[in-house]
């Protein structure tokens, strides 16, 4: 059974914004990290976070091959070793991928979908999916560490899914009006 949920695309305003902070872990929060690894799946990604679906608060899941898992409330507590450039995509900017220079290592403390706290050192994929999903958690995505000349580059593209996203926005006002 697919998803229910949304996936939204750069332009919508929601993917700038913070999200709150999960202040506990209960039923509801388990309902959506069940429903948001169903997403992940659905829409071929190996990580998402609540505000690519709509949802405002700071919670991501990801896959990075041992199956999913969920964090709430992240942080890095600390850069170790020294920043490479990995290329990323995002599945809210989809056939866009870009050169991020992120910590190769970090250390991080997070809550899991039980709740309880969460401190350990993450390297490799692990350190950038956490980077990356963190990001959007903070209304950053990674078309902000793109050089002019990629922007120059995808500008075609990020109109378009402007575009799909204020057409979006419209068609959800007309049916709920």
């Amino acid at each position: 059974m697919p998803t229910a949920l949304k996936l939204r695309y750069y332009g919508d305003p929601v993917l700038r914004k913070t999200a709150r902070p999960v202040k506990g872990v209960g039923p509801a929060e388990r309902l959506i990290i069940r429903e948001m690894i169903r997403a992940m799946y659905d829409f071929d990604g190996s990580g998402l976070a609540a505000p690519q679906v709509g949802i405002d608060e700071q919670i991501f899941v990801a896959d990075a091959g041992d199956g999913p898992f969920a964090i709430i409330n992240p942080e890095v507590v600390r850069i170790i070793g020294k920043e490479t450039f990995y290329e990323e995509g995002c599945l809210s900017l989809p056939g866009i991928r870009i050169n991020v220079k992120r910590p190769e290592a970090i250390a991080v403390r997070y809550q899991d979908d039980t709740g309880r706290i969460i401190e350990r050192e993450l390297s490799g994929l692990m350190a950038k999916i956490f980077q990356h999903e963190g990001d959007h958690l903070f209304g950053r995505m990674i078309i902000d560490y793109a050089t002019p000349a990629d922007r120059e580059k995808f500008k075609v593209q990020l109109a378009k899914l402007e575009a799909l996203s204020c057409d979006l926005a419209r068609s959800k006002v007309k049916v709920n009006a």
